[in-house]
């Protein structure tokens, strides 16, 4: 980089205009900026920086307008200056407030850029074209051919000692900062970030997976219980190597514990069952046993009672034989009675039954009604196992509507994104079109510039025509007059010089004394010396006369010299202008302007069609992924769809077989059972009429031949002859009752069994029954025991599975997190047996800094004539600090190794000079080797003895045998007196101002 020239306007603390040419002030090479504080020194620097960048060092935008300025005054900056091998011209003019044009207030200025590059015709003339107005492109181009950015070049091309100093003295965190920044390290914490980023999600995974593991453990436990144990430890969150091997162990020996204890416990409920099994035996026995004695008991003490009522037995048994002997028939004849109103009885219960039957079913006999009960029953049975299917059905239907539903949706979103990306080449293509011609836009206003540039000097050329040829006419009055003011005092000038030599002898003899020589005649004595006439001119008046003259013919010969001049200028002015009207030439640029204005606001549109290009693609991507998404939802959901649709078909095909008529299962099944039941009802009653006919058949038969056996013929003759019913029914009931009575229980003490159960003791049927109950208590524990033991044993197996599983997924995690650590920990600088605790970034930055103080150690050996030698040093820095970017500095006076902050002012100064010209060069090579012509150096020079300062002097020029030009910046007196080339700024209250000074101060 060479600096030209550089015009400042309205810029910083100058009002005016000012333009410094470096061209003449870095002829030997090496120049000084001085003045007093706050002149503006460190403002040339800003200007220089704002030319190229678009921005002052660091964060001053409010402070680019001058506030000394006349507010129709503009802020631009121009900055010729050759880069790679091209010569660029850069005008800005930032962003700022101006007045308006026509009416009061003012109005924004909007930021403009222009780059021009100098190029040479065929002709071998030389030009400036238009490079670029786009503030994005001349920035791309210019760091493109400096080879770095801003910060950078504030760092390199302006050398603040300060900072530099700050920077010796720092920590290696600090360091770090600077060093970032200028070498764009800030990739390397991106990696570090990334890998310790990459360690935190694996950790998680791992985490997650561990804690799976440990409620599985959990779950394991309380499943297991306290009562089984296993002989391995089991695993604990204090020692994860537990989670993995060991837990299967220990699983595993609890599965073999649960499914030992459920064979004992299987084997105990068994003897359990077959003990309860003989109690239940004895406790029937015993049963029988106590009803056969009671039986027993009973029928002697009823025995014993008849016994008694023998004599009155007897008496009864006198009276029947006396009763008439048709009277004898009695019972018989009511006991025909009594059948025949049985058998009524059981035809109206058998005919109000058959009323519920079905008419199909209302001619069936009892055997019938049976049967087909119990085939009801058989299929009531069955539909009842069809009722869960009742429920899968209103799942299914739940489901269908749920995934049509979804269908429904993914079939809108499928539309919207088809749609979309149907309508997409028109959009594409308009906004492509759009581009197009914004980008032809900008070609044409880029003719229109040139034009309007072209234009622009020939309307100021114009301007200056007929200003210059009003100028001219003035001038050849003003010449005019002067000449005659010339010959006017010529002639004055003769009348009186003639005048004065005529008159001389009075003159003479107005200076006569006596006793003194005549100056003509040496006569000591006048006796008649001449008398001056009246109005008699003097020498003063003839040298009055002679001054007006020539001041007359100085006037005339200006007059004639800047008619000249202007009569050049007007030639010029109209070579550049042409014969074309001022008017002409202003109407053609206004249409010229117009036209440019309405160019760029076409062209405007290029970016917004980009960003709107850029939405249109993202709009593109999300629409594909939404289309491929919705095809894919709605293939899976018309899968699952026709699946659960044919399979609710087949469901609801087998139940509208099932229920038949009915509307549900459950009715049809509820419709059945009734059935059944009436079934049931009416077989019962056909069973009792059936029964009913019998008794009253055969009762009929029996009073009938009883009758004939009395010397009856038939019964009704027989009930005719009845007397006394009641009275001989009363008797022969009484008579047949203890007959009968007595018989019975005759027969019950006559039964073997039971005789030999009274002869047996009596039954403790409270001790058989406790004893029962005891075993049927065992029993129903030792089920239990064994249930519950069975379903720990499939619990633990399925929680072990499940465990296998799970510390299967966690095995790798935990492999995957130990090397995301380990990689962490190394860019980090944390890993296990890491020396120097040094970050992967910092790594990189030691070894810039590396190249920085080898660099620095060239220039700092020649300031401190061998004594001093920096050295990076990456030795493990205290109480756990981070490492690498250490500096220590060797005296070789004592060859020890000491700290940079020991140093004095002086020592100091040199070797912070010494870093931030070593880091010039190889930040310089780092961002692509371009050479930097132009060095500014800030303050510091004021702690140098007289003889450091010399050696850092040719230091310094020894940087202009690399075809360097340095810039000190600095209040020293004796830079003054030592270098010839200076810019001296000065501070006045109404803006500061610049001068050239090409030799040395006294």
């Amino acid at each position: 980089m060479r600096l030209h020239t550089l015009r400042l306007q309205a810029f910083g603390p100058f009002a005016g205009t000012h333009t410094i040419d470096f061209n003449a002030l870095s002829t030997d090479g090496l120049f000084l900026l001085h003045g007093d504080t706050g002149a503006g020194k460190s403002t040339i620097f800003s200007a220089i920086c704002f030319a190229l960048y678009g921005k002052p060092p660091g964060n001053r935008d409010l402070l680019l307008r001058s506030h000394h300025a006349p507010g129709d005054l503009l802020t631009e900056v121009t900055l010729e200056v050759s880069l790679a091998g091209r010569r660029m011209r850069i005008h800005r003019i930032p962003q700022q407030m101006r007045p308006k044009r026509s009416g009061q207030g003012d109005t924004p200025q909007k930021p403009e850029t222009h780059l021009s590059t100098w190029a040479i015709d065929d002709q071998g003339q030389g030009r400036w074209d238009p490079s670029s107005k786009s503030h994005q492109e001349a920035a791309d181009e210019i760091e493109t051919l400096l080879g770095m950015n801003r910060i950078q070049f504030c760092q390199v091309v302006l050398l603040p000692q300060n900072e530099f100093t700050k920077f010796l003295h720092a920590d290696a965190h600090k360091r770090r900062e600077l060093l970032g920044k200028l070498f764009h390290t800030d990739r390397f914490s991106f990696i570090e970030r990334w890998l310790h980023d990459h360690s935190r999600a694996t950790e998680k995974d791992r985490d997650a997976a561990r804690g799976d593991v440990l409620r599985l453990v959990e779950r394991i436990h309380q499943a297991a219980g306290p009562d089984l144990t296993s002989p391995h430890d089991a695993p604990t969150p204090d020692d994860p190597e537990t989670l993995t091997g060991p837990a299967r162990t220990w699983a595993q020996a609890l599965i073999q514990a649960s499914q030992a204890d459920h064979l004992q416990a299987l084997t105990a409920a068994k003897a359990a069952k077959e003990h309860l099994g003989r109690h239940q035996t004895l406790e029937a026995a015993a049963h029988q046993l106590h009803q056969q004695q009671t039986a027993h008991t009973t029928a002697q003490q009823q025995l014993d009672q008849l016994q008694e009522q023998a004599p009155h037995q007897d008496t009864l048994r006198q009276r029947r034989d006396q009763a008439r002997r048709a009277q004898h028939l009695a019972p018989l004849l009511h006991a025909a009675a009594t059948a025949a109103d049985d058998h009524t009885r059981a035809e109206t219960a058998e005919r109000t039954a058959r009323e519920y039957l079905p008419p199909e079913h209302t001619a069936l006999d009892t055997t019938q009604m049976e049967t087909t009960e119990q085939r009801v029953r058989a299929e009531a049975a069955v539909l009842t196992a069809l009722l869960p299917e009742e429920d899968t059905v209103r799942q299914l239907t739940a489901d269908l509507e749920r995934i049509d539903t979804e269908r429904q949706d993914f079939t809108t979103q499928q539309s919207t994104a088809q749609d979309w990306l149907e309508q997409e080449a028109n959009l594409r293509s308009a906004l492509e079109g759009r581009r197009e011609a914004a980008r032809q836009a900008e070609e044409e206003s880029n003719r229109h510039q040139i034009s309007l540039d072209t234009l622009s000097g020939r309307l100021k050329a114009a301007e200056r025509r007929d200003a210059h040829l009003t100028q001219v006419t003035e001038a050849e009055q003003h010449l005019t007059v002067a000449q005659g003011a010339t010959l006017q005092a010529g002639q004055t000038y003769l009348d009186i010089r003639r005048r004065r030599t005529e008159g001389m002898a009075a003159e003479l003899a107005a200076d006569l004394t006596d006793g003194i020589p005549c100056p003509v005649c040496g006569s000591p004595t006048h006796p008649a010396p001449a008398a001056p006439q009246d109005g008699q001119p003097t020498r003063a008046d003839e040298q009055a006369a002679e001054t007006r003259h020539d001041q007359a013919k100085d006037a005339q010969d200006t007059a004639t010299t800047a008619l000249q001049q202007l009569r050049e200028q007007a030639a010029t002015a109209i070579g550049e202008a042409g014969d074309t009207s001022l008017a002409d030439l202003k109407t053609q640029h206004a249409t010229l302007t117009a036209q440019l204005a309405d160019t760029l606001e076409h062209a405007a549109d290029q970016r917004a069609v980009e960003e709107e290009l850029l939405v249109l693609d993202r709009e593109h991507t999300a629409m594909t992924q939404q289309h491929s998404t919705a095809t894919a939802g709605l293939s899976a959901r018309n899968a699952s769809y026709d699946t659960l649709t044919g399979r609710l078909t087949e469901l609801e095909a087998k139940l509208t077989a099932a229920r038949g008529t009915a509307p549900t299962v459950t009715a049809r099944v509820d419709d059945l059972t009734r059935s059944a039941d009436h079934l049931k009802e009416a077989a019962e009653a056909s069973r009792i009429l059936a029964a009913a006919a019998q008794t009253l058949q055969h009762r009929t038969s029996e009073a009938a031949h009883a009758a004939q056996t009395r010397g009856f013929d038939t019964l009704p003759l027989a009930q005719q002859a009845l007397l006394s019913d009641e009275e001989l029914h009363t008797i022969e009931e009484e008579i047949a009752q203890w007959r009968e009575a007595r018989a019975a229980h005759t027969a019950v003490l006559d039964n073997p069994e039971l005789q030999r159960a009274a002869a047996q003791p009596p039954v403790d049927l409270d001790a058989v029954t406790a004893a029962r109950a005891a075993a049927a208590d065992d029993h129903t524990q030792a089920v239990a025991a064994a249930s519950a033991s069975q379903k720990r044993s499939q619990d633990l197996t399925s929680l072990v599975g499940s465990l296998d599983a799970t510390i299967q997924r966690l095995e790798p995690l935990e492999q995957a997190h130990s090397t995301a650590r380990h990689l962490a920990d190394l860019a980090t600088g944390n890993a296990h047996g890491t020396r120097v605790r040094m970050q992967l970034e910092a790594y990189v930055l030691a070894a810039r800094l590396e190249e920085v103080v080898t660099a620095a150690n060239t220039r700092l050996n020649v300031m401190s004539e061998g004594r001093y030698t920096l050295s990076h040093s990456d030795e493990q820095a205290a109480r756990g600090a981070r490492s690498g970017l250490g500096l220590e500095i060797t005296d070789s006076w004592t060859g020890r190794p000491r700290k940079t902050d020991t140093l004095s002012g002086g020592e100091s100064f040199f070797a912070s000079l010494s870093l931030a010209l070593g880091l010039a060069d190889v930040v310089t090579h780092e961002s692509g080797g371009n050479p930097l012509g132009t060095l500014f150096i800030d303050e510091g020079f004021g702690t140098l003895d007289e003889d450091t300062l010399q050696k850092v002097l040719d230091v310094l020029d020894s940087l202009r045998a690399h075809d360097r030009t340095v810039g000190l910046i600095s209040h020293v007196p004796e830079l003054r007196r030592r270098i010839t080339r200076r810019l001296h700024i000065r501070k006045d209250p109404n803006g500061s101002t610049l001068a050239l000074k090409t030799e040395a101060a006294d």
